[in-house]
């Protein structure tokens, strides 16, 4: 069961990879990647995508820190490991959406993809605790089960669900083109050749 659900996860990563270099490819020659009638929503999403991923950070962020200090939910180590990933995604995207940086994908998502990673082992450690040879050596074991809600989520789904979000709209910020202003007018005269002097 276990190496089915490894294999999933590489194909997870693998889907990951070929959309972000389809992404870069795209990018990188300037051709639409999506049809002329989608291009006003997907612009529309990308000129708002930075901070929409800082408020799903933060959101995250804050969330994690409810369960353990408010809920009293003690994180284990496979939380840390989300949370080492989480947490700096809050001052790097929201850098990045005060600066208008759609460059962020290129640090932030390899990050993200790091974590959904971790989200989705921390999952099947919570979902098969007998098929897993690794075991956490806090105080709190990793298969404890916190949270559960609509019959599949927890609290690592719900981690990489946002880590999943804020890869997507990473992927999706674009810069809003802004209308030249105070540009001088060309000169519109040609010059003169020297056979209209004579």
């Amino acid at each position: 069961m276990l190496a089915v659900l490894g294999i999933g996860f590489l194909l997870v990563c693998l889907v990951f990879s070929v959309v972000a270099v389809i992404h870069g490819s795209r990018t990188a020659t300037k051709r639409p990647a999506l049809p002329e009638s989608l291009l006003p929503l997907r612009t529309g999403i990308g000129q708002v995508a930075l901070p929409l991923a800082f408020c799903v950070a933060l959101t995250c962020t804050l969330g994690s820190l409810y369960l353990s200090e408010v809920a009293k939910f003690p994180p284990c180590e496979l939380c840390w490991f989300q949370r080492i990933v989480m947490y700096p995604q809050v001052i790097i995207l929201g850098i990045a959406a005060l600066r208008r940086d759609v460059l962020v994908k290129w640090y932030s998502v390899p990050l993200v993809i790091i974590g959904i990673g971790i989200s989705i082992y921390h999952y099947l450690v919570e979902r098969f605790p007998s098929t897993v040879t690794f075991s956490c050596t806090g105080d709190v074991p990793c298969s404890t089960v916190w949270v559960w809600k609509f019959h599949f989520l927890s609290i690592p789904a719900m981690a990489g669900i946002g880590f999943a979000l804020i890869a997507v709209l990473a992927l999706l910020a674009c810069n809003v083109e802004q209308p030249a202003q105070n540009q001088p007018a060309l000169d519109s005269t040609e010059p003169k050749s020297e056979n209209e002097d004579a």
